[in-house]
């Protein structure tokens, strides 16, 4: 599992809206998943999760085709999270997991390309994500800026 974790927040930040993670990520396998966990981390150290999803690699290019990968080369991956509303408070912060899983939440896959069930081969998948200039991989959060929010959802100063 990759993490990533912001330091701690130095006010309230509201995120709400649609949230993705456009990932860059090579396979060993010519299918493979990528599940991104975005949480809130508490200072207490609890971790709540506000959106998860998942994606079958083979269905990178849309749903309704299935592409299966070439093994090593680089493909950008979008993670459609959904929309999801949340103020992450001061002190709190924001974290994305990334895994080639998320089970018992999504089935697993193969790693083969074929099916569950179509036969019983597996294979191990070294998934690697990239994140330099070309490879950009990041979280997308639509950040709703303090003064923009309603006074009863402001934090009260008192």
């Amino acid at each position: 599992m990759l993490t990533y974790t912001t330091d701690s927040l130095k006010k309230d930040t509201e995120v709400t809206g649609p949230m993705e993670a456009e990932l860059w990520a090579s396979s060993s396998a010519q299918d493979t998943d990528f599940a991104v966990k975005l949480t809130d981390v508490y200072p207490d150290g609890r971790s709540i999760i506000i959106q998860d999803n998942i994606l079958r690699a083979r269905y990178h290019e849309s749903r309704e085709k299935e592409t299966l990968l070439t093994p090593g080369e680089i493909y950008e991956f979008t993670i459609d999270l959904g929309p999801a509303s949340n103020i992450f408070k001061a002190g709190h912060r924001i974290r994305a997991d990334v895994a080639s899983s998320n089970y018992l939440r999504f089935d697993n896959t193969p790693n083969t390309g074929h099916k569950w069930g179509e036969d019983a081969e597996t294979v191990v998948a070294k998934n690697t994500i990239h994140h330099d200039a070309e490879h950009p991989s990041h979280i997308i959060l639509p950040i709703i800026p303090g003064d923009d929010r309603p006074d009863e959802d402001k934090p009260n100063k008192e």
